[in-house]
């Protein structure tokens, strides 16, 4: 059984020597298009507890060692956040946040019923904005774990033994996101985040352990704002690295193309394995059709690349095309998204 093991392991490792791994960074569009006609946005919070929950709020707060205001305080954080990050993306003409609505949620639940229609359209006509980003949630939890050990405490009177107490305090915060479009009255994110914080403290008594925990308010209110910040960017365009294996062995030309695609000099590798393209071998030539779809990529020609790569199966059989067929095919349809979310900008 072990023999057998050691085999199936070095044909893995054989295997994998037949190529290289290269990374390259693509353009993957926005989760989020925002149309055109939307240049005003208002930044609204309605997280906060109404009459009828906040009673259970309050106990869930106590029980959960939560401080005083320390959702109220970082929902208005995370609002901040999101609002300056939009403003800096000049994607808008305005950015409003509408902090004078009293917005409440009457649930508990992880995430609030949407606003009514009727609702969302009243508060855009009369603030002027197009749009509503909307806080639907934030809410912290705490967990807390208590430990003690013995130690060497060491006094004026000289090295006494000990108890030493230690509280480890993890707080997760919980933001939920909506984008409201009254204009098509659609809905157009809905998105959660969590991040958990992590704070510890130590005492020779469980009171001075828990003073000795780190400002947990402001540990809270630095992820809330990373939060807005970070929903802000939902509506951009970003760049994804991204790995592919092309092949590096099979004659001298794919040795030497090797060396010169780890020089960079990529397009000399390409004509390299184009000739290999014409090889009587349906196995050489399957991987230089499979690499020539690569360096077409690398070259931003999709179209080319996606030929290659059927090319590669459908007249060689080679064994990684299909898949690389299906992410060019992703690609290709991203793009598409990418160019509709560019002429919405350019309406502008």
């Amino acid at each position: 059984m072990m023999k057998y093991f050691i085999i199936i392991s070095l044909a893995g490792i054989i295997m994998s020597c037949k190529t290289n791994e290269l990374y390259l960074d693509v353009v993957e569009p926005a989760p989020v298009t925002i149309p055109s006609n939307v240049k005003n946005a208002g930044v609204i919070n309605r997280s906060m507890p109404t009459n009828e929950t906040k009673s259970i709020d309050d106990i869930s707060k106590v029980l959960t060692l939560e401080g005083v205001n320390l959702d109220k305080d970082g929902a208005q954080v995370c609002i901040r956040g999101l609002a300056d990050e939009l403003l800096n993306n000049k994607r808008f003409t305005a950015v409003k946040a509408l902090n004078d609505i009293d917005f409440r949620t009457s649930s508990l639940s992880p995430f609030p019923e949407p606003l009514s229609w009727d609702i969302v359209k009243q508060i855009c006509q009369e603030t002027g904005t197009d749009a509503l980003f909307s806080l639907e949630k934030f809410d912290t939890d705490t967990r807390v774990n208590y430990s003690s050990h013995k130690v060497d405490i060491k006094t004026v009177l000289g090295t006494m033994p000990g108890i030493e107490h230690q509280i480890d305090v993890e707080t997760i915060v919980k933001t939920g996101w909506r984008i409201y479009d009254p204009s098509s009255m659609s809905i157009l994110d809905e998105y959660t985040y969590e991040e958990s914080i992590v704070s510890s403290g130590r005492g020779i008594n469980p009171l001075l352990a828990a003073a000795a925990l780190p400002g947990r308010k402001e540990a809270v209110n630095e992820v809330s704002n990373k939060a807005g910040h970070g929903y802000a960017f939902r509506i951009i365009p970003y760049k994804l690295s991204v790995k592919r294996d092309y092949y590096v062995k099979g004659t001298d030309n794919f040795k030497i193309a090797m060396r010169k695609a780890r020089m960079g000099k990529w397009d000399e590798a390409g004509e390299l394995w184009q000739k290999e393209t014409q090889n009587s071998n349906m196995k050489i030539a399957g991987r230089a059709s499979y690499n020539m779809a690569i360096i077409s990529e690398i070259n931003g020609d999709l179209d080319s690349a996606l030929n290659w790569a059927q090319k590669s199966y459908e007249d060689y059989n080679n064994k990684l095309a299909p898949d690389y067929v299906r992410i060019l095919n992703n690609r290709l349809y991203k793009n598409e998204v990418l160019k509709e979310q560019e002429q919405e900008e350019g309406k502008e």
